[in-house]
């Protein structure tokens, strides 16, 4: 049936943008309606208290109490607002992924357990595409976008750039949150990162993504094991289908991340130099034990 959240606010504009945003997380089982004034969401609440209720610090903290919602949201001007007790503010003037990120993690524990799903969680096993070459400028991020943006149209699919210098303010917006972010959030306990992604991811048309690091040094130093645990993590407690890895041989433990990847896409350069550095790659990884990667690479055309 899915949980309902409700957003009363007298700017309709302004709440029917964020009905917008929130129904483009196909991954949320909402039910989202939306009121201009206090009168119309207690006719709402005679049918099903709300289980969210997003309203206008305009509406009086009086009138606020007599709603039994059980986790209210108070849309304020400023971010120094004083709200009722139990209820949580939420200034306005931020993005949709901020203003989602803050709701799920004030949401009571008993709404992300309870049998009306909140957060829908995929129990088939996922596809992990590494997209990973040994030859420079193939266009390698470009095809991984290209491939995650595809398969996003069928899947929900994130695409996550693992590489030192990842190019935010070519590929990507410069706001947004980061892989870094995402390592960071992974590493605390208690934290459901499922429910973190939700409000963390930006889109590109049907694929869900996460900024590159934006400082090298951030990601450079992260041990190989905290790389493997994210992506556990992303598997495990995410909502995905599939995940595009766009990897750098600058990252610790490429290899393990190639050995959990269930495919592996490897653009390539059709000359000499390219095929050189395509044989020692593959030489390498028979070498240091890693046959079974060998058998997963699927050379692709280079978009260059």
């Amino acid at each position: 049936m899915g949980s309902s959240f409700v957003i009363c606010d007298q700017e309709e504009g302004y709440a029917a943008a964020l009905a917008a945003f929130l129904m483009q997380k196909k991954e949320l089982a909402f039910q989202i309606r939306i009121c201009t004034d206090a009168d119309q969401a207690e006719e709402m609440e005679k049918d099903r208290p709300a289980d969210i209720l997003v309203i206008t610090d305009a509406c009086p903290r009086a009138r606020r109490k007599k709603f039994h919602a059980g986790n209210i949201f108070v849309l304020t001007e400023s971010e120094h607002t004083e709200v009722n007790p139990g209820e949580t503010p939420l200034y306005r003037y931020q993005s949709g992924e901020t203003l989602l990120g803050e709701i799920l993690q004030n949401c009571g524990q008993e709404l992300r357990t309870a049998g009306e799903i909140f957060l829908q969680k995929k129990k088939q096993s996922v596809r992990v595409i590494g997209v990973y070459s040994p030859v420079h400028r193939t266009g390698k991020t470009s095809y991984a976008l290209r491939i995650g943006q595809k398969i996003g149209v069928s899947a929900h699919t994130l695409y996550l750039n693992m590489e030192l210098y990842g190019g935010v303010g070519g590929h990507f917006p410069e706001e947004g949150s980061t892989i870094a972010d995402a390592l960071y959030y992974s590493r605390m306990e208690g934290k459901d990162l499922g429910w973190m992604l939700t409000g963390m991811v930006s889109h590109m048309g049907p694929l869900d993504y996460l900024l590159p690091a934006r400082v090298s040094e951030d990601i450079k130093t992260v041990p190989a094991k905290d790389w493997e645990q994210l992506l556990r993590q992303i598997l495990t407690e995410g909502m995905y289908e599939a995940v595009i890895l766009d990897l750098d041989e600058g990252i610790q433990g490429v290899y393990g991340l190639l050995r959990m990847c269930t495919e592996i896409h490897v653009p390539v350069l059709q000359d000499r130099i390219g095929t050189s550095k395509m044989l020692q790659f593959e030489e390498e990884l028979h070498l240091l034990g890693y046959d079974d990667v060998r058998k997963k690479l699927q050379k692709k055309e280079s978009l260059r």
